[in-house]
């Protein structure tokens, strides 16, 4: 069998989904890695696939530049022989699977949350809610990372004649990132892990961290992680980073490819997000290494905390309810955090191991 891999960026395919890349390699497939080419494409290449690149305009709203790409995907389907095309990231879900119903290729997609699509009334948005209703009407199989997404998706009447499933996220993979406490040192340190957006909720992080370092001064830490000044509206630019840096308000740690060597100096991770999650992929990595999570009670969010068990959930938007969640965190002792962490890694090894993902992606490719 044939099976493409498809997402608007290398660096998503390789950091989100190499085990899954691994296995069906294992299988002896042939695999093709299709995405914009970056520094990753190499990387994907060394697994042992074959990479295509295409142009994907992630943030654009051009509709020359998505037929273009759904024109791009065509060609690709057209002039490769694939069997099954897993596709991943919203773009890839509508263009890609169009591309392939035409083609006679059989689609998996992934619905890993769906930003603001079912939230905003502007024009591209109503366009985008018309294609992802014509488009996933147009898939074999369809995952689902949280019962949410599901539940929108039957409300407004998707693909309602498609096999579907749910997943637990992304998984975490338990091998890689395992249990590291924090350094018992006295300073309480937090991290947020995420691409650079308000709609995560780095506005109100920033907000909490300035309020709780003028209570408790440099016994707390607050830290970032993650691609800034990113193709999104709801982007951070550099500036505000440096002025929010400048200030000593919190620490900005730019990206990394040894996330778990960031995660294992703190003391919490924190996602206070408002943006339609599928499960954030940096809370359950998390959580597999034994930390505390504090995030919203919000899609895709809630579903890796048990309230006051291994952390916390607090309201959407609301500085004074995250400010007070941190507090809680900062006044525990640091064996009570250690334990919160402990259960977090219990949640995670029974509900979110990467290996049942993997088993559940091999199971449709094997019934299509």
């Amino acid at each position: 069998m044939s099976v493409a891999i498809t997402a608007n960026t290398s660096w998503y395919l390789y950091n989100f989904r190499k085990n899954t890349i691994l296995e069906i390699l294992k299988t002896r497939n042939k695999v093709y890695a299709i995405a914009p080419k970056d520094g990753y494409s190499k990387k994907l290449e060394e697994l042992g696939c074959e990479f295509i690149n295409i142009n994907i305009d992630s943030g654009g709203t051009n509709p020359i530049n998505d037929l273009g790409t759904f024109y791009n995907f065509y060609k690709i389907y057209k002039n490769y022989k694939i069997d099954v095309v897993l596709n991943f990231t919203p773009k890839n879900n509508i263009y890609s699977t169009l591309a392939a119903r035409l083609t006679g290729v059989k689609s998996i997609n992934n619905i890993a949350g769906l930003g603001t699509l079912f939230i905003s009334e502007s024009f591209a948005s109503k366009i985008a809610r018309v294609l992802y209703k014509y488009s996933q009407s147009k898939a074999d199989f369809i995952f689902f990372q949280n019962e949410d997404d599901r539940a929108l998706f039957k409300s407004h009447k998707i693909a309602q004649n498609v096999k579907s499933d749910r997943l637990p996220g992304s998984g975490a993979d338990l091998s890689r990132f395992i249990v590291s406490p924090a350094p018992d040192d006295g300073i309480t340190r937090f991290l947020l892990i995420a691409r650079m957006l308000f709609d995560k909720g780095i506005g109100q992080y920033v907000e909490a961290a300035r309020a709780l370092k003028r209570k408790y001064g440099n016994s707390v830490e607050f830290r970032l992680l993650g691609f800034l000044d990113v193709d999104n509206p709801s982007a951070v630019s550099k500036a505000q980073m440096n002025t929010w840096v400048d200030e000593g308000v919190v620490n900005y740690l730019g990206t990394s490819d040894n996330v778990e060597a960031e995660i294992a100096q703190v003391d919490c991770m924190v996602l206070p997000s408002y943006y339609r999650e599928g499960v954030p992929k940096s809370l359950l990595e998390a959580g597999a290494m034994g930390k505390p999570i504090v995030t919203t009670d919000n899609v895709g969010c809630r579903e890796t905390v048990d309230n006051g068990f291994n952390g916390f959930i607090c309201e959407p938007r609301s500085i004074k309810s995250l400010t007070d969640a941190l507090d809680k965190i900062i006044t525990m002792s640091h064996s009570e955090r250690l334990k919160f962490g402990m259960n977090s890694r219990y949640k995670i090894e029974n509900e979110f191991d990467e290996k049942i993902v993997i088993k559940k992606y091999l199971l449709a490719l094997k019934s299509l």
